[in-house]
């Protein structure tokens, strides 16, 4: 029985949203579980799996918090 955490930062898609939708996180789960099926033959209804979803300022990249990280990206400097 195969069991996979995923971990996504709490952000939305767009501007306009601060986190995935129910939508996007069933789409996650039916693909996730859809390459555990074809890859390893396991079944869909014994495959669980854990979206956690963690505030943007928990995550840390390249020695800084994400939204740091992405403001010097986006201007040049990393």
């Amino acid at each position: 029985m195969p069991m996979v955490n995923v971990q996504i930062t709490r952000e939305g898609t767009s501007p306009d949203r601060d986190a995935p939708t129910p939508e996007e996180k069933a789409a996650l789960i039916k693909g996730i579980s859809e390459v555990l099926l074809n890859v390893l033959n396991k079944p869909l209804d014994s495959t669980f799996v854990v979206i956690e979803e963690v505030p943007l300022d928990n995550w840390g990249w390249g020695g800084l918090p994400v939204p740091e990280f992405r403001r010097q990206r986006q201007a040049g400097t990393k």
